[in-house]
């Protein structure tokens, strides 16, 4: 690519802790390359061990008062916190644009969205309750739901300031106090929102906020002094952060993305049905969602017809720089990503596991030393091959056909995932029977509403377990403890 925008808020990532700022002495530093360019973007400082247990006995030390302030000031305060995302929310969402490739217009949406999240849990903050148990003999027996403590956060890259609404939130307005362990991949939305977290006049120590890879991540879990863990990220990270969780047998909550399946019934409406494929898959964050439809499965009466659409629609997407509003697929978070993806596209089309219909080779031109996968459409694919049941993370969609109502929830149930999963069809009975069968955690019909702070969301299988949005999301904050008085 020959020019780039350069956003303010991109340079350097620091760690910001007790309210103040802090150079990281034992975690080193890397650089973060630019996906638009593969050039230095600019520098990110990395907590080690020793920053992780500062962070943890600064949470610590506020704990008491956050957790003994009034439910309403909490909730003040987490509304200054979404007023201030909704008013940098155009800021925020140009930086994340330039460091993780999402399209920017998308992005500031995003942080729209993230900013909901704060105004939804400042709801939930003066309304904890316990309840009071009936029918024991001689005395009284209530119970109370209390925060845990210190609560260690760790995020992933993709979308990172919905990712941390969705946890944060409930963490903060549950009366807990947070040590955030920040992406090293995506740092600076993040490093920006720490700025203004003291605008929000956030007490000092209530929200930690580390930028930092595995060594940071394991401290945090294995801390003792670290009441609970909530995590967003991959399968392998997710085991290692359950072993280290082991000795202080800490709560651990895991968000660990999907491979979602989206079947297209026969009077399905095409028109809506395709846009929508293609909208929110290789369209949407560059493919880099965890809940995203990129497994479709087809009837075969209109199969041929939605592979010709598709490749049509896919062909159409604008690629390049995601600070150009007018473009809709921008690059790959990093050089390993899109290594990973083009082998993986290359194994399915050698294997046989696939046909590629468009697409599926990196991105030439001006966009050559960027980290750019073109829009691609796999069709026929094997469904136990591994482009169909491993995350792509990138602009791949891959299609395959169905016979009957019968074998096409088979095929979207034969995945070690259970994120989402989707459902396009005009028959109200067969929706609600096919949703009820779906081992997911959310099922979509003819449509797709992400991440509402409303709404529980989170996995059945391998996709995790616990759940983010609504009271359940709340609830992963908080613990319950019983008190039996006794009256005679």
């Amino acid at each position: 690519m020959t020019a780039t925008v350069t956003p303010a808020g991109l340079g350097e990532a620091r760690l910001y802790v007790g309210g103040g700022w802090l150079d990281a002495t034992s975690g080193g530093t890397m650089d973060k390359i630019d996906p638009r360019t593969g050039q230095v973007q600019g520098s990110v400082q990395l907590a080690g061990a020793a920053e992780v247990d500062k962070a943890v006995a600064a949470a610590k030390a506020a704990f008491p008062a956050w957790r003994d302030l009034s439910g309403a000031e909490r909730r003040k305060a987490l509304l200054r916190l979404e007023r201030i995302i909704e008013e940098h929310a155009a800021e925020l969402g140009e930086i994340a644009a330039a460091e993780g490739g999402t399209a920017v217009g998308l992005a500031t949406g995003g942080h729209m969205v993230a900013a909901s999240w704060f105004g939804y849990y400042a709801g939930w903050a003066d309304k904890i309750e316990g309840t009071v148990v009936p029918g024991i003999p001689g005395g009284v027996d209530y119970t109370l739901a209390e925060p845990y403590g210190v609560v260690g956060i760790i995020i992933t890259w993709n979308g990172p300031m919905i990712s941390v609404a969705m946890k944060v939130a409930p963490a903060l307005a549950a009366g807990n106090t947070v040590v955030l362990k920040s992406p090293e991949l995506a740092p600076f939305a993040i490093q920006r929102f720490a700025e203004l977290i003291e605008d929000a006049g956030l007490p000092p120590g209530v929200l930690n906020i580390l930028p930092g890879g595995p060594e940071a991540g394991d401290r945090l879990v294995r801390h003792p002094d670290v009441g609970k863990i909530s995590f967003t990220g991959g399968h392998g990270t997710a085991r290692k952060i359950l072993e280290a969780a082991q000795p202080t047998l800490k709560p651990v909550a895991l968000e660990l993305g999907g491979k979602s399946a989206n079947l297209v019934f026969p009077d399905a409406d095409l028109d809506a049905t395709v846009p929508f494929a293609v909208g929110f898959t290789v369209g949407l964050m560059s493919g880099q969602g965890c809940a995203l439809p990129t497994r479709m499965i087809v009837h075969r009466e209109i199969y041929d017809e939605v592979v010709r659409r598709l490749r049509e629609a896919v062909e159409a997407l604008p690629v390049g720089d995601p600070l150009d509003p007018s473009n809709v697929v921008g690059p790959v978070v990093s050089s390993a990503a899109c290594y990973r993806i083009l082998g993986m596209i290359d194994e399915a089309r050698t294997s046989g596991a696939g046909r590629v219909v468009t697409g599926g080779e990196r991105a030439g031109g001006e966009l050559a030393e960027g980290f750019y996968v073109k829009p691609t459409v796999l069709a026929d694919v094997d469904n136990s091959s591994r482009i169909a049941q491993e995350e792509i993370f990138g602009p791949v969609l891959v299609v395959l056909p169905f016979d009957d109502e019968e074998e096409g929830i088979r095929l979207a149930n034969e995945s070690t995932y259970g994120l989402a999963a989707f459902v396009q069809t005009k028959d109200s009975a067969r929706a609600h029977r096919v949703a009820a069968r779906l081992e997911a955690g959310s099922v979509f019909v003819n449509g797709f509403v992400p991440v509402m702070p409303s709404a529980p969301f989170g996995g059945y299988k391998q996709s995790g377990y616990g759940r983010e949005g609504g009271r359940p999301g709340l609830d992963e904050f908080l613990q319950t403890k019983n008190v039996y008085i006794a009256t005679s």
